[in-house]
């Protein structure tokens, strides 16, 4: 299990521990933390799930890929870090991962 920070639009912040075989997305519902409502589930077919990686993290994750950069561009306030969470798969190295949740999706 590794740790992860959510920190919400409002400045609350969530520790949670995840597992390493699922997304960011999936640790950060299953938790139920408000501001992310992933409606597709996570097929990358939307945009409800988009967070700001804090710039330390953002080159621990591979690039965006076309299908997730095409679906950010229909965020509401696109940042160069900028991500879909279910996108962001868990690994060992995201230990101590820190997300920001937008102020709406």
């Amino acid at each position: 299990m590794i740790n992860i920070t959510v920190i919400e639009h409002n400045d609350t912040e969530h520790t949670l521990q995840a597992d390493t075989d699922q997304s960011v997305m999936q640790a950060v519902t299953a938790e139920g933390i408000p501001g992310l409502p992933a409606d597709c589930g996570g097929a990358c077919a939307c945009a409800t799930c988009h967070v700001y990686v804090d710039p330390a993290w953002v080159d621990k994750f591979p690039p965006a890929e076309e299908l997730e950069q095409n679906m950010l561009e229909c965020v509401i306030q696109l940042e160069s870090n900028s991500r879909l969470s279910c996108q962001l798969q868990l690994t060992e190295d995201a230990d101590g991962l820190i997300v920001r949740l937008p102020e709406a999706q």
